[in-house]
């Protein structure tokens, strides 16, 4: 029961606490679905062969790639999928992706708990537009430190909100122990984030003391940690390997050098990342505007709290150069749940429309993906898998849907558990195999590592880069490997005999007229989605 007077709340209920641990317990079911000897593709292959050389050379303060210290992550997160691949003595999808699983299983815990005290259906629709968003899904389903911090960000500013209105006890240890983990996952920006997103809450509420008092032991942690990172790096690679700790974590993402994107690139292209619950999100606060004043209740001040903590991380994102869809995440829950309150604030016309909306939206997922599956059948026969299966399971949903819109007490969460199931079952059964088959390099990477170790040489990578295309090879290597790198033809006419060459089908087109250009492919493939050649120098 809500405490009109001091706008708090009674002591959570136990029952709402095995509710959420029973819904965070479902969701993580439902993300390790199917995980487990699937190929590693895209950005996952870089941190699975961090996990394989962790596991081959053992622990170490940063991951190795070919042995060498890898700059631009901590290895905290390898640690993570290294200490869940020892029971199965290799690095797995299931080991690789469960991290991000298990932050994610965390956050809908945590969601559900922060929004069930004022209504559980604002919490449980709050959770579906979470798992209806794009870059949540393909986030949770891969090695995503973004996730992670946002799990981290997410509790930071939970622990904070249920101190003052759960009467809950106020951890300031745990806080700044998620603090901690924040940095050491994602770099100091992994501390900001949530630091900046507690502390708006803070300026709400104007808890100056707090505020201050929090962002400076912040600030100093901040310090701290950005101090022992750089001599970990010193002790790690010495001040080469240092310097470029500096570069790629700092510098790099500051100045651009890594990548840039516009200033307002959060607040406009980011909306299609994010759909539905950001540009419902977006509605949803026209509609609160528009509707007028009204008296500043627990929940409503909430909303406050979460739009200002969600907008705290899209400008303070918006400042550095370099700016990646995925980094944006610590922001999903909090436009969710934005997006989610016209189902709690139900007296205003605006928020009827928009519940709506949302519950047609919701209705007509299932058909819309049945439509999509009939499209890609139609265009790439040879790529469409489970498609018996997956007409099946969609067109029970679709059953299901048009069933409870009869049913208005539960229609809106069943609405949402249909749409949920259906675009889950979609990505999981049709999206994700395709994808993985697009992008294989596993099977022309085996072929071609068969015919080396058959025919031991030296194996040089032309144009692959040791950072890019040469990783998505070594990840389906089970074995440490050195190999050499070119990138210009000169380059390749001082090689000498014997030696295995591995390039793009483009590069080892335009050497014709050269020495290697005269070799004839050994193997030919697929490989991450360009056609490759394996040639043989004698």
């Amino acid at each position: 029961m809500v405490n009109r007077s001091r706008g708090r709340l009674n002591l959570m209920p136990p029952e709402i606490r095995r509710q959420s641990l029973a819904l965070g317990l479902l969701a993580l079911l439902l993300f390790c679905a199917g995980m487990y000897q699937q190929a590693a593709i895209g950005f996952d292959s870089r941190f699975v062969l961090f996990a394989q050389e962790m596991l081959r050379n053992g622990p170490s303060f940063f991951p190795t790639t070919y042995g060498q210290p890898y700059a631009d992550y901590s290895g905290l997160p390898t640690l993570f999928i290294w200490l869940l691949s020892l029971p199965f003595d290799q690095v797995t999808s299931l080991s690789a992706w469960l991290p991000s699983a298990f932050a994610a299983a965390i956050i809908v815990t945590l969601m559900y708990r922060l929004l069930a005290p004022y209504s559980t259906r604002w919490a449980l629709l709050s959770i579906a537009l979470l798992l209806l968003t794009n870059t949540f899904i393909t986030e949770t389903r891969a090695v995503s430190l973004d996730l992670m911090l946002a799990a981290v960000a997410f509790g930071v500013f939970y622990l904070g909100y249920a101190a003052d209105h759960f009467a809950a006890p106020r951890r300031w240890v745990l806080i700044f122990a998620l603090l901690m983990l924040g940095f050491w996952i994602r770099g100091p920006i992994g501390l900001v984030i949530p630091t900046g997103m507690l502390c708006s809450y803070f300026l709400l509420n104007r808890q100056w003391r707090r505020l201050l008092i929090f962002g400076l032991l912040a600030s100093l942690l901040l310090a701290v940690c950005v101090g022992l990172l750089l001599w970990l790096a010193d002790v790690s690679g010495g001040p080469a390997f240092l310097q470029d700790v500096i570069r790629m974590q700092f510098m790099g993402r500051m100045d651009g050098s890594e990548g840039s994107s516009g200033v307002l690139y959060y607040f406009t292209s980011s909306m299609g990342n994010y759909a539905l619950a950001w540009p419902l999100a977006v509605l949803a606060l026209g509609a609160v505007a528009l509707s007028g004043p009204r008296e500043a209740g627990p929940a409503s001040r909430l909303l406050q709290y979460c739009v200002a903590a969600g907008l705290i991380v899209m400008v303070g994102l918006s400042v550095p150069q370099a700016k990646k869809a995925r980094y944006l995440l610590p922001m999903l829950p909090m436009a969710a749940i934005v997006a989610a309150y016209p189902f709690y604030a139900t007296q205003d016309r605006l928020f009827a429309w928009l519940r709506g909306l949302m519950q047609g939206l919701w209705l007509l997922i299932p058909s819309l993906l049945i439509v999509a599956l009939l499209v890609i059948r139609q265009k790439f026969p040879e790529e469409v898998a489970h498609l018996t299966s997956l007409f099946i399971i969609l067109g029970l949903l679709q059953v299901v849907a048009v069933a409870v819109l009869k049913r208005s007490r539960w229609r809106a969460q069943a609405l949402a558990i249909c749409a949920v199931l259906a675009l889950w079952s979609f990505y999981i059964l049709q999206f994700e195999p395709v994808q993985r088959q697009l992008y294989d390099t596993r099977t022309f990477s085996h072929e071609s590592f068969e015919l080396v170790q058959n025919d031991p040489a030296p194996l040089v990578m032309h144009g692959m880069g040791k950072d890019a295309k040469a990783i998505k090879f070594m990840v389906n290597i089970p074995q440490d490997l050195h190999p050499v790198f070119t990138d210009s033809p000169p380059e390749l006419e001082t090689l000498k005999g014997p030696a295995w060459l591995m390039m793009d089908l483009n590069a080892y087109k335009a050497l014709q007229g050269t020495t290697v250009g005269a070799l004839p492919p050994v193997l030919s493939g697929r490989f991450d989605k360009n056609d490759f050649v394996l040639l043989h120098l004698k």
